[in-house]
């Protein structure tokens, strides 16, 4: 396993702290092996099938990590990233890289969901009367 309880418990901490700010959402999907060629595919393909593209301002983010494979993608659903493009996304996918490598997982996630919710905070702030949040926050583990 990836992540021990504690760490689950930081990562669902930091996912609800960004949400708090924002009409965004954020999820964390693992699983054990990528079967695509490209993990982005995969990525795309878990946002879809989780009906991530149905927030109303279409401002979900989806990191992926394929665990033993060593594969990780983010996707951001196009609300979010014809804001911030593609080099904040190339950014924050070197920052996990580096925690990756470095065998701090939870710590590089933590601090890229950080990151994430600044920029969704930035582009699409929480209305105090209304930000239901869309989508759970738990960790989705993949069968695979």
């Amino acid at each position: 396993m990836l992540f021990t309880p504690d760490d689950e418990t930081r990562i669902l901490a930091a996912i609800r702290a960004a949400e708090q700010r924002t009409s965004g959402e954020i999820r964390l999907f693992i699983e054990d092996f990528c079967d695509r060629d490209h993990p982005v595919e995969r990525a795309a393909e878990i946002f879809h099938l989780f009906g991530m593209f149905n927030t109303k301002q279409r401002n979900a983010v989806l990191l992926y990590i394929a665990d033993k494979s060593h594969h990780f993608a983010i996707w951001g659903d196009s609300g979010i990233h014809e804001r911030v493009g593609f080099q904040f996304w190339d950014a924050e996918k070197q920052l996990l890289r580096e925690h990756l490598q470095q065998e701090k997982a939870c710590e590089g996630v933590c601090r890229v969901i950080e990151q994430i919710g600044e920029q969704l905070r930035h582009h699409f702030p929480a209305d105090p009367k209304d930000n239901d949040n869309e989508l759970p926050d738990e960790i989705i583990y993949g069968g695979r």
